[in-house]
């Protein structure tokens, strides 16, 4: 997969973006890995289990940052549309970042730390500093047996 966005952005860098966008959607396609080729992405990166994320146009990725399932690295709101061409939309993730399952980082003020960990299912709209654990508050769990429901 990775191999396929970094095709593709090199194109969108050259402003061939129809064809960047047709090896993204190719790679999607066969992948569930929606990576949009204007994503800057440095090396040592990641996925495991990858169906199911997304990483927006304007989102930059430093080195060394693993990502699992269903992660989403988007924008915050649609709701001016094209009037953000141009702007970033999407979230910066710093060095050696893990984003664990089901995470969504929306924004493009948004900026994850180096060396931070995301919890599965956090959903964070602003940024976070360095050296940070970010996890939901655990939840209580009640488990009925179906003969006294």
């Amino acid at each position: 997969m990775i191999i396929y966005y970094r095709i593709a952005h090199i194109l969108y860098l050259l402003d061939l973006k129809r064809e960047a966008r047709i090896i993204s959607e190719y790679a999607h396609s066969k992948t569930k890995i929606d990576i949009h080729p204007g994503a800057t992405i440095d090396n040592y990166f990641f996925i495991d289990h990858g169906t199911g994320i997304v990483i927006g146009e304007t989102t930059v990725i430093d080195h060394h940052v693993k990502i699992y399932q269903g992660v989403t690295l988007g924008a915050l709101s649609l709701g001016r549309g094209q009037l953000l061409k141009g702007e970033t939309r999407h979230p910066t993730i710093g060095n050696y970042v893990t984003i664990y399952s089901g995470a969504a980082i929306l924004g493009g003020d948004t900026v994850i730390g180096n060396n931070t960990i995301i919890g599965s299912n956090v959903f964070i709209t602003s940024s976070i500093d360095n050296n940070k654990k970010v996890i939901n508050k655990e939840v209580e769990i009640i488990l009925i047996n179906k003969e006294n429901s």
